[in-house]
């Protein structure tokens, strides 16, 4: 086995480790001990890699969020929305949201976590602006329409609901926030 084979599956190990750690004991319980620990390597590989525990974390959510919220593209904005919206509450509903409720709560005082959720964010941020762009430019949107504050009307419901554990999120519950946010984001019929 060559050394960067060796190398990628110990990174792999790390992150798994750190991941499994997080669902098990939650974010503050984690530690940089525990996750060698469960790797099977040393410290020092963890720190050659990641300065904390929240970059490990960071890289873990990146990858599970990649693979399974992307922004469909069918041409009719208000499936694409329901369908990604929903793809969110369902990645909340698993491992990976334990892990990036915890994330969020160390964000307010860490600054690694905060930089971490920033990018993550961002990242899923443009990706809605740009698919609403799109829709914008098909007119299915206003063109006068902030693309940025309408992404948060979009998914702050989402995370207030979630984070604050105000109620159960329901498959339908997007369902009920679009039916109620689209008449604000599409063309009166005289603009059309």
């Amino acid at each position: 086995m060559s050394p960067a084979t060796r190398s990628e599956e110990s990174r792999q190990a790390i992150i798994e480790a750190a991941l499994s750690l997080c669902v098990e004991r939650g974010f503050t319980s984690t530690t940089i001990e525990g996750i060698a620990a469960r790797a099977g390597v040393g410290k020092t590989t963890i720190y050659r890699w990641w300065p904390s525990k929240a970059a490990i974390l960071i890289e873990g959510v990146e990858n599970a969020r990649d693979a399974a919220a992307g922004f469909p593209d069918t041409g009719d904005i208000h499936a694409d929305l329901a369908a990604q919206t929903s793809s969110v509450m369902r990645l909340f509903n698993t491992e990976f949201g334990q892990i990036w409720r915890g994330l969020i709560g160390a964000a307010q005082s860490d600054e690694a976590a905060a930089d971490g959720v920033t990018r993550i964010l961002r990242v899923s941020i443009d990706a809605c602006v740009a698919r609403l762009a799109k829709a914008r430019d098909a007119g299915q949107i206003r063109p006068d329409l902030d693309l940025e504050l309408a992404v948060e009307l979009l998914y702050g419901p989402i995370y207030h609901t979630w984070l604050l554990r105000t109620r159960p999120l329901p498959e339908g519950y997007m369902e009920g926030v679009l039916a109620m946010l689209l008449p604000a984001l599409v063309p009166a019929p005289g603009e059309r």
